[in-house]
């Protein structure tokens, strides 16, 4: 029987790959392994391997790499401890594919582990850019270690044809986040309430804000500022914060953002809410504020507005509910007036989301079992030619 092994290292990746995971269990042609690692096994960022367990999902390995800092010198020596780690978990277990998702430091480390050990990578979601953060090189540099390839738009897969990749392995699928929103069960607004131990009496604002990775020291200062706008807004609406990533400075906004909820108790900040809290409280909100990737993906199939803060997502495609603003007070807070609008929002009841797609797990699994299972990978990749 072949083996595919998947690998997740943080809340948000897990939130996306669990669909996956569930329907490649119930493959009888295929055995699923499922690899832990980074975030997941940190007590700082709420020990989110527990939420796997909960789902029923068995760990084959739980791979511990995160060092006690967030500095680039740090991320570079977990992604050293990466490497000899799951250098030892492959040669010992031999998987016939790795599965991968998205574009942070861990999975490029695991991916350089792979590909010595003659793993062939099936990689979801390259052809995306995010121009203010490094992931934007680590997703490419995934890219071209991988040999089957799954996008979120036609844009994006045309991106990866772009890096010289055949066309015959790059299929569109569209996002599993977007999926996920449009088709999970969720959960009534007063059982949201009881669940988040939180009060949502007023409008509420969903924020996570990452810092922009190519940028040098400037965590704190984008951080206060959007909590200064937060700050005008704090007699009218809530706000549940969601932590920041494992990235450089991460624990940064960590800590501005825990200082602010303590001082005020119209916002909550989790570790990690999980999936079905996240699309919930997503539901119900007014907007999204920071600038993480699910308020382009995920947010606009719940037709709010988001606000999208600064360069991190520089180059993703966008649905008309997104409104970009600079990093500082006063763009925030004309960016938040514009959400409020009637007229803002009758568009966002009208957008349309660019990741939304028919049955994507469903095809995803489709085409790997047609790969796998009928012997068609072959890792002696060509370069494909394309004329300028």
């Amino acid at each position: 029987m072949k083996t595919i092994t998947i690998l997740t290292a943080t809340r948000a990746e897990y939130g996306l790959l669990k669909p996956i995971i569930k329907k490649l269990q119930k493959c009888n042609e295929l055995k699923t392994k499922v690899a832990v690692t980074g975030a997941h096994l940190s007590p700082e960022f709420g020990l989110t391997y527990k939420e796997i367990e909960n789902d029923g999902i068995a760990i084959d390995k739980k791979i511990e790499i995160l060092l006690s800092a967030d500095t680039p010198a740090a991320i570079t020596k977990s992604m050293g401890i990466a490497m000899l780690g799951f250098a030892d978990y492959f040669a010992d277990s031999k998987p016939d594919a790795l599965l991968v998702l998205g574009d942070r430091y861990e999975t490029l480390a695991v991916c350089c582990a792979a590909m010595n050990e003659r793993i062939p990578i099936i990689h979801l979601y390259g052809g995306e850019t995010t121009e203010g953060a490094v992931d934007e090189a680590i997703r490419h540099a995934i890219t071209k270690l991988s040999y089957l390839h799954f996008t979120s738009t036609e844009q994006y897969r045309k991106r990866v044809i772009q890096l010289g990749e055949d066309p015959q392995r790059v299929f569109c699928v569209g996002a599993i986040g977007t999926e996920n929103a449009v088709k999970q069960s969720l959960l009534p607004k007063k059982e949201l309430e009881k669940r988040l131990c939180f009060s949502l009496d007023k409008p509420y604002i969903v924020v996570t804000f990452h810092p922009v990775t190519l940028e040098r020291k400037t965590a704190e200062m984008q951080c206060k500022a959007m909590l200064q706008a937060l700050e005008y807004e704090s007699k009218e609406m809530k706000v549940i914060f969601t932590k920041a990533n494992a990235d450089s400075e991460g624990r940064i906004i960590n800590n501005i953002i825990e200082k602010y909820v303590s001082e005020h108790n119209n916002s909550v900040l989790f570790d990690s809410l999980g999936q079905t809290l996240y699309l919930s409280a997503l539901k119900y909100a007014a907007f999204v504020l920071g600038n993480s990737s699910s308020g382009l993906s995920e947010a606009p199939s719940f037709h709010i507005p988001t606000i999208n803060i600064g360069d991190r997502q520089k180059g993703r495609i966008r649905a008309d509910t997104v409104i970009d603003c600079c990093e500082d007070t006063k763009s925030i807070l004309e960016a938040i007036k514009k959400a409020k609008t009637p007229e803002f929002k009758e568009i966002c009841r009208q957008a349309k989301n660019p990741y939304e797609r028919e049955n994507t797990a469903d095809t995803i699994i489709e085409l790997i079992k047609n790969q796998i299972l009928n012997g068609k990978i072959d890792i002696k990749k060509k370069f494909y030619d394309i004329e300028l």
